[in-house]
């Protein structure tokens, strides 16, 4: 289970400490769904909602994919790619001879990009997963539009056979376009948000066509939801909520998420969406950030020693590494690190974290660490579970909706305008 270790931060509190009876206050809000936003809730019993009617249509869809294709493209932006991205880099960050490649596109505007995917594909079978509440969204809609002429070049009448939509139940110009076409569907739950829909089809059917045992994240994230659902100080989210919440109060503004295994990057990349989009709001809110350590040390390292204080740091970790490799010995020590040989990089590795906390802490920057078992299937599922309902504490904490995204609209209002979308 998912420890949070606040010895770093504990010298930046004042006298008073986290407030425990606001997370406690919080946590009522949203497992008795009394706060704002609480019809987008559904979020903390997904598991057993997948688990229960989508979970073996989802598993089938993704063994027909891994059996037929080399490729699949996912294609979304914002919440409909960032948790599955994060997922298969963290947990799949190397594709094995045989695998599936999963491909993300509609995330962006950049045509080198898109013919850079295209280039990948060559000749190869391929399906496409396109993922949107509405289908309105531009960066995607364009996207799909340009890999669905693809299938329908090359399989013909069949390529809807190959398309795959994951969307809202009901309406919107997604649901109506693959109703008509008669493409296979998945549901994006009216209840949940999608920064917050990584454990629906949203994720889990790109995450089962790479490899990863969606049925143990699932399984894991049921019992985790459980685990963090105590009422006690001892709860971890209470914990982190509290904390970061604390050290907002007293000026520290921004979170640095750090960790260091380079896979964890796209896992940073969803949990700045969700902590933006959801605390992000009326003229407040913890700007979060990520960095990779150790390599941002070396370019910005100088920054976070010396530069202004308010910035605070989450550091994730995982206790234990999934291989081993030793430093070796060396006849002669030209390079002078035989005093390291024989030890295990993972303990140095240990030891270069430590020695930073230390330094960092020493230099103003309070340090919350977060730690994780093992980079598995349940560890994932523990760390998202983890970080959403932290997410909605902390929210409530600060007294805004941590469910609704009003600003992100203002861009799109002016980007349609500008390109002459009709009314």
């Amino acid at each position: 289970m998912v420890k949070v270790d606040l010895t770093g931060c504990a010298t930046f509190f004042d006298a008073s400490g986290p407030d425990f009876a606001a997370a406690a206050a919080a946590h009522r809000m949203l497992s008795e769904k009394t706060g704002k936003g609480a019809e987008f809730t559904g979020w903390t019993s997904l598991p057993q909602d997948i688990r229960r009617r989508e979970l073996k249509g989802i598993l089938s869809i993704a063994n027909k994919i891994r059996s037929r294709s080399k490729a699949l493209v996912v294609v979304g932006i914002g919440g409909s790619y960032l948790g599955a991205r994060g997922a298969i880099e963290l947990l799949r960050p190397y594709a094995k001879e045989g695998d599936t490649r999963v491909f993300f596109v509609g995330n962006g505007l950049s045509a080198d990009y898109i013919n850079g995917v295209i280039e990948q594909l060559g000749d190869d079978d391929f399906d496409v997963n396109v993922i949107s509440k509405s289908g309105t969204t531009l960066e995607p809609a364009l996207s799909f539009r340009v890999f669905r002429q693809l299938l329908e070049k090359k399989y013909g009448s069949s390529a809807k056979r190959h398309i795959f939509a994951t969307t809202d139940a009901n309406r919107g110009v997604l649901h109506d376009l693959a109703r008509a076409e008669g493409w296979e569907r998945f549901v994006v739950p009216d209840d949940v948000g999608g920064r917050y829909s990584v454990l629906s089809a949203v994720g889990l059917l790109p995450m089962a066509v790479a490899g990863i045992d969606v049925q143990a994240v699932i399984d894991a994230a049921i019992e985790t939801f459980q685990a963090l659902d105590l009422r006690s100080p001892e709860n971890p989210a209470w914990q982190y909520a509290a904390a970061r919440q604390h050290l907002y109060g007293r000026g520290y503004g921004i979170e640095l998420l750090a960790c260091y295994e380079p896979s964890f990057r796209f896992m940073a990349e969803w949990c700045k969406q969700l902590y933006g989009e959801s605390e992000g709001k009326n003229g407040i809110g913890i700007y979060p950030d990520s960095l990779e350590y150790t390599a941002d040390l070396h370019s910005m390292g100088q920054y976070i020693q010396d530069g202004p204080r308010t910035m605070f740091e989450t550091v994730v970790s995982f206790e234990q590494p999934l291989t081993e490799l030793k430093v070796p010995f060396v006849m002669g020590d030209g390079d002078k690190l035989n005093y390291l040989a024989g030890r295990d990089f993972d303990s140095v590795c240990f030891t270069a974290r430590e020695a930073v906390k230390a330094a960092h802490i020493a230099g103003g920057v309070p340090n919350i660490g977060v730690s994780f078992e093992k980079r598995d299937e349940r560890g994932f599922a523990e760390l998202v579970c983890f970080f959403e309902q932290a997410c909605a504490i902390s929210g409530y904490m600060s007294g805004v909706n941590p469910f609704d995204q009003p600003g992100v609209e203002a861009y799109k209002k002016n980007m349609f305008r500008m390109l002459g979308k009709p009314e």
